[in-house]
């Protein structure tokens, strides 16, 4: 950047030379050409000192600055030269207003203020007190744009300034970020985010999360995102979410959280920088403490019956896992290893004195209890020399406020929600750590924005999951401890139906319908009490997923349709489809006829005239108007017709 400043001072200070052998010459004017030479002279020692300081200078504003100082210098050699000695005719017809010299004068008194200005924002503070200089404020140049020049006065101290200034400019750059979309996209312009992560990595804590909530906050759109990503914001967020102090590393998860929501795009991204192994390294961080006794052994090439449970009592516990399962260690953000992968961890638990039956394992029976008990002894055994349990967190990490605790789990999950969103590779990473787990707990225990954001980052991975066959099996296995624990936390919240979590959680469970057995039957009657939910949305979403279970692609969709009859649900939907808001009805009327076409011979069908419900529907515009609600429609009816007709007469 210096050869390149140097390069286009060496123009107009050429012109102050030029400046000042015009004005020696001149003829007429001479005060007043003396006048200009004395603020080309002073001009040009400014523009001496900028190229011996070129290495420092802020290039925005310094091309800009010396263009214009430039152009004013040209106009001032071009009214001097017209005082020179041309003859006296020439002189006779050569009328040079007065005026022009006062503007002029002006002109080069704005650009001397130019260019000092641009000196000390690209100075740093002890150059300033060396030189003596007071702060001179917003250029002359600001006349036309003063944000502009603001933003170069902050970004220009982000550069060369003390770490305390720098601190001050990036809470500046912050309000302007979140007062205006213009000033963000300027403040990108003009090279801002440079210096930015260049304060994340080595200012003081106050400056760090200055200079990550702007970096946030900048990221508003896909293009925006790209200029940050391409600066190196990945590798430096990295760095501080396994270094740096909780404070700036919450700040860093929800700055992570919101280029992500501007640019899913750079999801992968981040993943490649291992973001999401530490997220959840410290979404885990005394959220399953009590659970830390679960450890997995990793062994790809050998296949064990071995998880081991250290626990701090006596009495060992060890757990049993399917032969076919990977276990991969997930180390914590700190680098020390953690056991991780709990969505495959415990399927049965066993005392080590051996007095409790074996557990199953794939509805097979282990009858060599002995030799599973010698096992996870000795899986135990190497696992506490090579990964011993009291190692799992940054030294002093314990002593931070429960406030920040809190906070960083909050921003935490919200990462990790944005990252998984139509995302299987993240969304397999998460749910072979131990996030699951900790999303279960953290639904149960947390304050409310952890709360939320753990029940929407199961919202966006449970999606996933539902698309994603090999993703559904292996993270959301029935049998799965920690499935079975965020099934359980889901539902009751679903039953207390009380919060803002309820939705996602509604949604969540509608994503795992494909995962339920058979007998598994304990969700559909809460989900049918939330179709006479006053509000329209609970009652829309509560249609969507019970249709999931109810629906010809779910394997037990007769079952699951038979529990919804039986839990009242056919009422309700008769209601909604005549009565409901216009969001509700298409909905609750999809699984009206899924359950008719599985179950047309129910007799409460036939009570509740569930046919003269659709009937009436297929007069609707709306409805038929749906391609796929006309077809199910014209099924549910012909099914309705058949049964219905016939088991009405038995039943009257």
């Amino acid at each position: 950047m210096g050869d390149i400043v140097k390069k286009i001072l060496v123009k107009p200070i050429h012109i102050t030379v030029e400046v000042g052998k015009a004005a020696d010459e001149a003829c007429s004017f001479k005060q007043d050409c003396a006048e200009l030479k004395a603020k080309a002279e002073k001009l040009g020692g400014l523009l001496r000192d900028a190229a011996h300081r070129s290495n420092d200078l802020y290039e925005r504003p310094a091309r800009r600055i010396i263009d214009d100082t430039e152009q004013v210098l040209e106009k001032a050699l071009a009214l001097i030269q017209k005082c020179r000695n041309h003859g006296l005719v020439k002189r006779v017809f050569t009328i040079i207003p007065t005026a022009n010299f006062r503007k002029m004068s002006s002109q080069l008194e704005n650009s001397v203020g130019d260019v000092s200005w641009l000196l000390q924002v690209s100075g740093s503070a002890n150059d300033r007190i060396d030189r003596g200089d007071e702060y001179v404020g917003l250029p002359p140049i600001a006349t036309n744009e003063p944000i502009l020049c603001l933003i170069w006065e902050q970004i220009g101290i982000l550069y060369t300034g003390s770490l305390d200034d720098r601190c001050d400019a990036a809470a500046s750059l912050v309000s302007l970020a979140r007062d205006n979309d213009r000033y963000g996209k300027l403040i990108i312009e003009e090279d801002g985010i440079v210096p930015l992560l260049k304060l994340v990595k080595e200012g003081k804590m106050e400056g760090q999360e200055n200079a990550a909530k702007a970096i946030g906050l900048l990221g508003r759109d896909p293009e925006s995102v790209e200029h940050i990503i391409h600066a190196g914001v990945c590798s430096v967020f990295a760095k501080i979410l396994k270094e740096g102090p909780m404070k700036v590393q919450a700040v860093v998860a929800w700055a992570v959280s919101e280029l992500v929501a501007h640019h899913p795009n750079c999801q992968d991204l981040f993943a490649q920088h291992n973001i999401i192994r530490l997220l959840v390294g410290h979404l885990a961080f005394e959220t399953v403490q009590e659970h830390s006794k679960y450890a997995i052994i990793s062994n790809k090439a050998t296949s064990i019956h071995a998880v081991v449970m250290a626990s701090n009592n006596s009495n060992a516990n060890i757990c049993i896992i399917d032969d076919d399962e990977k276990h991969i260690q997930i180390p914590h953000p700190t680098g020390n290893k953690q056991p991780s992968q709990m969505h495959n961890v415990v399927t049965s638990t066993m005392a080590l004195k051996g007095q409790s039956k074996p557990p199953q394992s794939n509805g097979e029976n282990h009858n060599n209890n002995n030799n599973n008990n010698n096992a996870a002894k000795q899986s135990l055994q190497s696992y506490q020399q090579n990964f011993p349990f009291s190692g799992t967190s940054v030294k002093g990490r314990e002593l931070e406020e429960p406030e920040t605790k809190a906070y960083m789990k909050a921003m935490a999950a919200r990462a990790l929600w944005r990252l998984a969103k139509e995302n299987s590779p993240i969304c397999r990473s998460i749910t072979e750590s131990r996030a699951l787990l900790c999303f279960a707990v953290l639904l149960g225990k947390g304050r409310e924005d952890v709360q939320y954001n753990s029940a929407m980052a199961l919202m966006e991975v449970t999606a996933v999951a539902e698309q994603d066959a090999e993703l559904r099996r292996s993270a959301f296995k029935p049998n799965s401890p920690a499935c079975k624990a965020v099934v359980d936390q889901l539902l009751i919240i679903i039953e207390k139906a009380d919060s803002e979590l309820l939705i996602p959680c509604i949604m969540a469970i509608g994503n795992l319908a494909r995962t339920f057995r058979a007998t598994e039957t304990r969700m559909i009657s809460p989900l049918v009490r939330l179709l006479d939910e006053r509000e329209a949305e609970v009652s829309r979403e509560a249609s969507i997923a019970l249709a999931k279970f109810a629906c010809t692609d779910n394997y037990l969709h007769l079952d699951h349709s038979k529990a919804i009859i039986i839990a009242g649900g056919a009422k309700h939907l008769i209601q909604l489809v005549y009565f409901g808001e216009q969001i509700v009805q298409s909905p609750a009327l999809v699984l009206l006829c899924y359950i008719a076409i599985h179950v047309p011979e129910s007799k409460e069908l036939a009570q509740a005239e569930v046919l003269t419900v659709l009937e009436w529907a297929s007069k609707q515009g709306p409805f038929i108007q749906d391609e796929t609600i006309d077809i199910l429609l014209q099924k549910a009816k012909d099914s309705l017709a058949v049964y219905q007709s016939r088991g009405s007469r038995g039943f009257h």
